[in-house]
């Protein structure tokens, strides 16, 4: 693989682009609400299932994203 060289002339980023890390959540949101789903054509008991895993992750992924905010500079608030 070629290295990339870097016009000098230009000027250096002004900022960090701060990207999240990879997760698991969006697609476990998506299962839970998938069997809660299901679950009002089969069970009740599959709704509660899926409303919990929903639940969870939603508690989960808001605390992970406050940690990451937490975690910025002063400037991105």
């Amino acid at each position: 693989m070629a290295e990339i060289e870097h016009d000098p002339t230009l000027a250096p980023p002004a900022e960090a682009i701060h990207l999240p890390e990879p997760s698991y959540m969006p697609i476990t949101l998506a299962f839970g609400i998938t069997i809660a789903l299901v679950g009002i054509l089969t069970w009740w008991p599959v709704i509660a299932i899926g409303l919990i895993i929903v639940v969870v992750i939603l508690v989960r992924w808001i605390r992970s994203t406050r940690e990451q905010i937490s975690e910025l500079p002063l400037e991105h608030h």
